[in-house]
């Protein structure tokens, strides 16, 4: 049993908001996060919060109440709110702190996540035409990946159709509109071989948790899920990246698959007791490429895996049963607090019309920013 508990999570949908402030999707988040647990604001002893928009995610205690709570803000690309939970964590381990607050938020306008050809010598019509997008750097991965263990362009539309049919079942997801396989694949080439449909879409949104010391959840609740390990890991040397194509021939592991090692072995558990996941999908090729990565399979299993729906929502090995970011957006500071939301509702068999076939004993969120940064969460109940 870990030394951490998850007592309560709190979600702001994700979406389009005008004129609705960050912060203030943060404080409602919160809020509901400290209603799941039975706890009020003044009770809360610590809190961590991270945001890519948001210069000071820590102002939302001016909506939740000034009490003089010590809050660390983190920024860890999209693996910030893996980060905080870290943060929060070790607060707890280390005895510092018994009852604390992790909250993520952001507020992305359309086509957030582009880069500006022309800071790097580039004409302007580079961009345009899509080659110098985020995009760009997730279509060289999967292409590379699909050259190299085999993966298809009909997995790739697969994934990400099943993600919108989750999605179509979950009240606070961005795109709740189901699409084919068919459909996904005719869409508008983005970078090859990633279409338009397969990719997620930076948008708005926040979700919170509130931790605490296991010894002393159940005075809080009935049913708390236990954080067993949080770990963050950055890429080594010679390992192909987003932003940083291999620099030598070597099979070097990327950093998610250090960071799951390390996640099991503090844990006591191994991928094969893993029964839900939650895996970061900027695009359906990370997905796919993430499956492998954390040990739910070995490279190239993948189209068999998820041909035969093993991946689906009442399937043996259920991952993004909210619809993942390709069906919620990401709003980078709130998206790895999104995933241990989803994790935890079904842990508890309150997910209605989306729960999977049983209660989950053992739950994985994972997170992966460029250039080489992830983390990955083992939950328990």
């Amino acid at each position: 049993m870990s030394d951490v508990a998850i007592i309560g999570v709190g979600l702001h949908p994700f979406g389009r908001f005008p004129g609705k402030p960050a912060l203030e999707m943060g404080a409602y988040a919160a809020r509901m996060a400290l209603a799941d647990a039975g706890v009020s604001w003044p009770d809360v002893e610590f809190a961590v919060g991270g945001s890519f928009e948001v210069d000071q995610p820590d102002a939302v205690v001016a909506q939740l109440g000034v009490t003089g709570v010590p809050f660390t803000n983190v920024y860890n690309g999209c693996a910030t709110a893996g980060s905080a939970l870290a943060v929060a964590s070790q607060t707890i381990k280390l005895g510092e702190q018994r009852l604390g607050l992790v909250v993520g938020l952001d507020k992305h306008e359309g086509g957030a996540f582009t880069s500006d050809p022309t800071d790097y010598g580039c004409p302007a019509w580079y961009g345009e035409l899509g080659l110098f997008l985020t995009t760009k750097f997730f279509g060289m991965k999967i292409n590379r990946y699909m050259h190299d263990h085999a993966i298809t362009p009909e997995t790739l539309a697969a994934v990400a159709a099943k993600n919108y049919r989750n999605g179509v079942l979950n009240p606070n997801a961005h795109r709740r509109k189901p699409l084919s396989v068919e459909e996904i694949l005719g869409s508008r080439m983005i970078n090859h071989p990633l279409t338009q449909y397969m990719f997620c879409s930076p948008d708005e949104g926040a979700a919170a948790a509130v931790v605490c010391d296991a010894s002393v959840a159940h005075k809080y609740t009935d049913n708390p899920i236990y954080l067993r390990s949080v770990v963050t890991r950055t890429r080594r040397y010679g390992a192909y990246e987003v932003h940083t194509p291999a620099t030598s021939t070597d099979n070097i592991p990327a950093p998610t698959v250090d960071a799951a090692r390390a996640a099991f072995e503090i844990a006591g558990i191994g991928p094969e007791d893993v029964r839900i996941a939650q895996l970061q999908d900027t695009d359906a090729g990370a997905e796919v490429i993430h499956m492998a990565e954390v040990g739910l399979c070995a490279d190239g299993e993948q189209n068999d895996l998820i041909a035969r729906g093993v991946t689906d929502l009442h399937g043996e090995l259920p991952v993004n049963t909210d619809g993942g970011l390709i069906a919620n957006g990401e709003p980078v500071g709130a998206s790895g607090l999104r995933q241990v939301y989803e994790l935890v509702t079904q842990m508890r068999g309150r997910a209605g019309d989306r729960q999977v076939d049983g209660t989950p004993s053992v739950g994985l969120a994972q997170l992966y920013g460029a250039p080489g940064v992830a983390a990955v969460s083992i939950l328990s109940r």
